[in-house]
């Protein structure tokens, strides 16, 4: 059976640092992967060396394409939509141009992020995180919103994962008022730290973000948990150790 998992991301170097781990658990077990970036990072606050939005945007695509290498990643896109302004497109077109995506991968385990929107609380994350799970149920279905018709076939992925921050950036205070999402599948990626810290690297933009999270990624990166967030049939069992468990072949 030919295993595919697709990761839709908000940003460059989201891959890497959330994760990178099941992207390249997957590829050591011979699956292929596809990561789907819904914008170009031109809103960042760390632009590197370059001299305006512009090139900012086309550096970072560059760097999100060398980072897919590292991880291994069998094909990669960057959509381009305005960072920081997910909230104010179309959500019907966008989650049609998932389902797009969705249709012609054929990916049987789709992963994004939560609704908390993960470390940061980042309202691109979360934002991703809704159009994902909307394009997640259209794939499959022949009756779609009117501005989300595609010419290509239904398919069904058969699991959706949301990624729970392993940590928040955020005060005491602040956290007291913060909704976590809980986990059901814990992968050890311990061996796959060096790895992971690899592919971000490649992201030199954004250098002063590792170097400052450094031991929030020394200390957490060597797991990654996920929320088993919508499947298809019966499970037997809702905490699990494979993110392929289950998985049957069409």
């Amino acid at each position: 059976m030919t295993l595919r998992l697709m990761c839709i991301t908000a940003h460059p170097d989201d891959e890497s640092a959330g994760f990178g781990g099941a992207l390249l658990r997957a590829q050591e077990r011979g699956a292929s992967t596809s990561v789907v970036c819904l914008t170009d990072g031109g809103a960042a606050s760390h632009r590197g060396a370059t001299k305006d939005t512009q090139e900012l945007t086309l550096t970072r695509r560059q760097e999100f394409a060398s980072a897919l290498r590292v991880l291994g990643v069998s094909e990669g896109e960057v959509l381009g939509y305005p960072d920081g302004k997910l909230a104010e497109q179309n959500f019907i077109q966008l989650a049609a141009a998932l389902v797009e995506r969705i249709r012609r991968f054929r990916p049987q385990v789709v992963l994004t992020f939560g609704g908390d929107g993960s470390v940061n609380r980042h309202p691109d994350h979360t934002m991703t995180s809704l159009l994902t799970t909307a394009a997640f149920h259209w794939a499959g279905r022949n009756a779609l919103p009117a501005d989300a018709v595609s010419p290509l076939a239904p398919w069904h992925p058969q699991k959706l994962y949301y990624a729970c921050a392993p940590f928040l950036i955020a005060t005491p205070e602040e956290a007291r008022y913060i909704a976590f999402v809980p986990s059901s599948l814990t992968l050890d990626v311990q061996d796959l730290k060096a790895k992971k810290y690899e592919a971000f690297r490649q992201h030199t933009t954004q250098a002063p973000v590792l170097d400052r999270a450094k031991a929030l990624f020394e200390k957490h990166s060597g797991e990654e948990s996920y929320l088993l967030a919508a499947a298809r049939g019966e499970l037997p069992n809702l905490l699990e150790t494979d993110m392929f468990g289950g998985v049957v072949e069409e």
